[in-house]
């Protein structure tokens, strides 16, 4: 399919900040989409949309917006950087090109990410010092994250580790698993993510005791969570779980949140679940209170190097489980996405308010 173009229907557009922009808003579609979605983005009214999946990584899987590296010829890149220049609006950042984007697409005004956790990108392309900008795609992601949530404590709940070693070993011993209903599980950060956690856990019979940055209003406001604490009380939260759900963005106030001294404050044998980023966690102190049995088992969807680099340490505990930043994705999400980016594409030639600005000051 080559680049899909929506003429104008006369309606002006505006930038996300609601100066007016003459004629229709041209929108480069600059990750891999299938033709369906591509089809329900150009018939917004006031859109005209260039898509060229040629110009593109190729996707190594569903819902791949990074894709396998690319070298266009010089003819192709060419072409690509025309498009670049003529767009006002941007489906997913331009990876081949993150560092000069601005140079090179003077005109885009409004980004949509297709992920949620773009705050450490933007700062390090330096992104986050332009006009642009930038809507995430926060709460895409909310409900496989939460499955991965569920899947994690029940994995070590029923040591599904051990079922895994005996089955290879092809060993029949019967032992004892534990009964998740009335355990208990902490959750830091209740975004889209941390409250779809929250209802997930709550529903099997959890406990669950929720922390984020502010804690205003009614205490027990939040659907499936039975107490909510502020940030302030975490070393209290951390005694009473018996499972810690990281589901923070990463900012300064988080970096390092978990240490030593928070791991070694939980209780013998409970389970870390991280689903935020690696940063949050001291990764060596992680590891040593996985290896002395402090920390009953951690699933871990991030690290602090990525990809886990082959001589770590935790690639070989037996009460780790790895995902290779993984569990966010999910066969339903560029359907998703393209519900929410034509919501908002709507809403930018109308010259009203979008969803899920990012905030360049909290990072998320």
């Amino acid at each position: 399919m080559g680049a899909t173009r929506r003429g104008s229907d006369g309606v002006a557009g505006r930038d996300a900040s609601g100066r007016g922009a003459a004629g229709p808003v041209t929108v480069l579609i600059a990750s891999y989409l299938e033709r369906e979605h591509v089809a329900r983005i150009s018939r917004t009214s006031g859109a005209r949309v260039i898509y060229d999946p040629d110009l593109l990584p190729r996707p190594r899987y569903i819902a791949d917006h990074t894709g396998l590296p690319l070298d266009r010829p010089p003819a192709a890149e060419r072409r690509w950087r025309g498009y670049l220049a003529e767009a006002d609006v941007m489906f997913d950042f331009d990876y081949t090109h993150l560092h000069d984007l601005v140079q090179l697409a003077p005109r885009v005004r409004w980004i949509q990410a297709t992920s949620a956790g773009i705050g450490q990108m933007l700062l390090r392309t330096g992104l986050i010092r332009t006009p642009i900008v930038f809507t995430t795609a926060s709460g895409i992601h909310a409900t496989p994250l939460a499955e991965f949530v569920l899947f994690a404590l029940l994995a070590f709940a029923k040591d599904f580790p051990r079922l895994v070693r005996d089955q290879a070993a092809h060993r029949w011993v019967r032992y004892c698993g534990r009964e998740l209903r009335g355990t208990s599980a902490g959750i830091i950060g209740l975004g889209q993510v941390g409250r779809a956690v929250a209802r997930a856990c709550h529903a099997l019979g959890v406990r669950v005791i929720g922390t984020r940055r502010t804690a205003t209003g009614p205490r027990a406001a939040i659907e499936g969570v039975d107490v909510l604490v502020r940030s302030g009380e975490l070393s209290t939260m951390l005694r009473e779980v018996d499972a810690l759900v990281l589901a923070c963005p990463l900012t300064p106030q988080t970096q390092g949140l978990i240490g030593d001294a928070e791991l070694r404050s939980m209780k013998r044998g409970a389970i870390l679940v991280n689903i935020a980023r690696g940063a949050v966690v001291d990764e060596p102190a992680l590891i040593a209170a996985l290896r002395d049995g402090h920390l009953g088992g951690a699933a871990l969807d991030v690290a602090a190097t990525e990809p886990l680099p082959a001589d770590s340490p935790l690639w070989d505990l037996p009460n780790v489980l790895i995902s290779p930043h993984s569990a966010s994705t999910a066969d339903t999400e560029n359907a998703k996405l393209t519900d929410l980016f034509c919501e908002n594409l709507g809403r930018y030639v109308r010259g009203e308010a979008l969803l899920n600005v990012f905030d360049c000051e909290r990072l998320y």
